[in-house]
Formats: C-alpha cells, structure tokens, sequence
C-alpha cells in the first residue's frame, strides 16, 4: 500500500489554491465596487496597497507588534490557566457539580460588556487588554476541554489504571491527549472573537495598537487608503494566529 503522505500534500496545495483564488475574487470584487461608489470611504485596493507598504515597516509594524503581543500573551495565559482547570473538572465530577452553575451564569456574557469595568479596574496599558482577551479564551477551553475529558471511555482509565498508573500518570498519557484537540479547537473558535474585542480594547487609553490606529486613521485624520491598510493588517493577524492552531492541530491531533 502507498503512503498517505502525497495524497495529503496534494490535498494542502489544492487548499492554498483555493485559497488564492478566493483572495482574487475578494479583490476583483472589492476593485469593482471601488469604482461603483466613487466615494472616499472606498478606496480601491491598489491606494490600500501603497499606503499598507508606506506605514508597514514603521508606524503599522509597531501597532501590528503591540497588537500581535496582547493576542499572543492572552493565548498563552488562557491555556495555562483554562486547560488544567478543564482537565480537573473533567477527571472530579464533584468538582464539575460545583463549579457548573457559576461556568454556566458566567460563560454566556459577551466579555466585551466589560471594557469600561476592567479599564477602570486595571487603568491603562496592556494589562486590562491582555485580562479582556484571556477571560474570552478562558471559558471557551474550559467548557471545551472539561467535556472532553469528562467524555473519556470509563474502559480506558480502568485498563490504564490496572497497568498501575496513578493520577498524575492519567493526567499525562490519558486526559491531556484526549483533551489536545479540544484546547485547539477553542482556541480556532475564539481567535475571531479576540481579535474583535482586541479592537474595541485598544480604542481607550492607549497610543499603539491595530485598533488604535484603525480608529485614528478613519476617525480623526480621515486618510481612508491607511484605515483600510489597518483593517487589512489587522485581519492578517486574526488569519496568521488562526492558521499557525489549524497547522499545530493538524501537526499534533493527526487521528
């Protein structure tokens, strides 16, 4: 039998095809409706373009490495406090019992309801950013990967278990691989959000950031071509983080 590799490969460039593609008709259609408006607030995407590679290697790249540092900070922290939480929920359904209807009241607040609160808590800086973007993060894991674990085939755990592993051997070899996959897929469905409230975060009491300049830029100066630039750069960061979890998962959970 052959190996699955080529078929895969074929399958990744047939994806980044389609991918391009896509990007092509966005651009064609966006080309088009520029020249449909014939307003300001349009621009086509050759002015984005210039002004995109005008500010980018100064003023955008240091709003983009601001930005690309809270988002990449919060993912951090949100793992290393929502997956051993989740896990621990998961293994210890009395915990689960008592922690439930406080996740349950807790999770569905749109956290971003709590900008003005945390701002005035925290002050300025990057902390209240980096403490909005990690509770969206948080519960997203936590319910995610509290499932899964509690999920697990009782089977399993008595067979690991008669092999003579003790909990922190079930921590290891059963629950944390079982539960990766959910801690990914958190992390894909929450990129989005976190990057939405990354943006309402840096509009306040703060001088870098994408969200900053986007809202400078078409707000206060009016220079459309470099608030659109801000947008663009802003989604390449959403798709870059998405696409490095989408390669780890891949990498990491290939069953």
């Amino acid at each position: 039998m052959g190996s699955p590799e080529p078929a895969v490969a074929s399958t990744s460039k047939q994806q980044h095809l389609t991918r391009l593609i896509a990007l092509v008709v966005l651009l064609v259609f966006w080309q088009m409706a520029s020249l449909t408006v014939q307003r300001p607030i349009l621009p086509p995407p050759t002015s984005v373009l210039s002004a995109l590679v005008q500010d980018l290697p100064q003023t955008l790249g240091r709003h983009f490495a601001a930005s690309l540092y809270r988002v990449v900070t919060s993912i951090a922290l949100a793992i290393i406090l929502a997956a051993p939480a989740g896990l621990l929920l998961g293994q210890s359904r009395r915990l689960s019992r008592l922690f439930a209807p406080f996740i349950y009241l807790l999770y569905p607040i749109p956290k971003v309801v709590l900008v003005p609160m945390v701002l005035l808590l925290l002050g300025v800086g990057d902390l209240p950013k980096i403490v909005l973007i990690t509770m969206i993060l948080f519960f997203q894991i936590l319910v995610l990967v509290r499932d899964a674990a509690a999920s697990i085939r009782p089977e399993l755990l008595i067979s690991v278990r008669s092999l003579g592993a003790g909990r922190r051997a079930l921590f290891r070899f059963v629950y944390f691989p079982a539960s990766l996959p959910a801690i990914l897929t958190a992390l894909r469905q929450s990129i989005g959000t976190a990057i939405a409230v990354l943006y309402i975060a840096e509009l306040f009491a703060t001088r870098y950031g994408l969200g900053y300049y986007i809202y400078l830029q078409g707000s206060t100066l009016f220079d459309y071509p470099r608030m659109y630039a801000g947008i663009v750069t802003m989604s390449i960061l959403g798709f870059g983080l998405y696409t490095v979890v989408d390669t780890t998962a891949q990498q990491l959970c290939r069953w």
